[in-house]
């Protein structure tokens, strides 16, 4: 798939709370095709101690409005200054970089799409491709606290959404691999992205009932092209960048202790 520079203009921003932020960026012409999965490589201007772009996770794709999402969790220099920009300032942006999800064969296919934190980012535009295709997934959304679930709105209109907070909040109390659900259904297909040990957690779950699952690995990115060697991650046939051949990846393919 074509790679593209471009410089974006923020069009809204949306502070869901102090951590969390959905910047909103378009352009006149039409954005390019991308993939869930996805990720984009955004250069943080006026940030002196930053000195490589950013990667963040394609949101979501507003074809209607020719808007790209990226929701920013505010937690270093970089992320912090990303946080602060307003709409009509304009951001520097890589994309589209990686390999995203792998689509259901036929809309009958029940997909399972669990999340953690701000790992949930990648599956609504997942969910959206899904639904279009005439499927109807499933989400499992976890996080600390009910402060920390978001976009519940749009995951909603998509399909059902089952919640684990880890101090019971809102939904079950507990991590996403001990929500009842995983009990009572069984699912063709598992996609998740979110923490190291909740992904691993549940590819020990898709193993045990032998369903396909894929993950999005969150190696640290600094150029999204595969050539700073810094994003590297053993597999069953050797060394791979993550950003070139990731970042989702099926968990066959890993050499995780599962």
């Amino acid at each position: 798939m074509k790679k593209y520079c471009l410089d974006l203009t923020v069009s809204q921003v949306e502070k869901f709370n102090a951590k969390y932020v959905l910047i909103k960026l378009t352009q006149e012409a039409p954005l390019p095709d991308m993939t869930p999965g996805q990720f984009v490589e955004v250069r943080v201007d006026d940030s002196p101690s930053t000195f490589l772009r950013r990667p963040i996770s394609i949101n979501f794709v507003d074809r209607t409005r020719n808007e790209l999402w990226l929701l920013v969790a505010a937690i270093g220099d970089g992320t912090k200054r990303l946080a602060r920009l307003q709409p009509g300032e304009n951001v520097n942006c890589l994309f589209p970089l990686g390999n995203g999800f792998t689509l259901p064969d036929t809309p009958q296919k029940k997909v399972l799409l669990v999340g953690g934190g701000v790992g949930v980012a990648p599956l609504l535009y997942f969910g959206q491709v899904i639904k279009d295709c005439g499927g109807e997934p499933t989400f499992l959304l976890g996080a600390r606290s009910s402060g920390d679930l978001l976009e519940l709105d749009n995951f909603r209109s998509l399909g059902r959404v089952f919640i684990t907070t880890e101090d019971g909040s809102e939904g079950e109390k507990g991590f996403v691999t001990n929500h009842s659900i995983l009990g009572k259904e069984t699912f063709d297909q598992i996609s998740t992205c979110g923490p190291k040990p909740m992904m691993m957690a549940v590819a020990r779950y898709a193993l045990k009932a032998n369903v396909d699952c894929e993950v999005s690995l969150e190696n640290m990115m600094a150029c999204g092209l595969g050539a700073c060697l810094c994003c590297v991650e053993k597999t069953t046939a050797g060394n791979i960048c993550v950003c070139k051949e990731g970042p989702v990846l099926n968990i066959k393919r890993l050499l995780w202790q599962i």
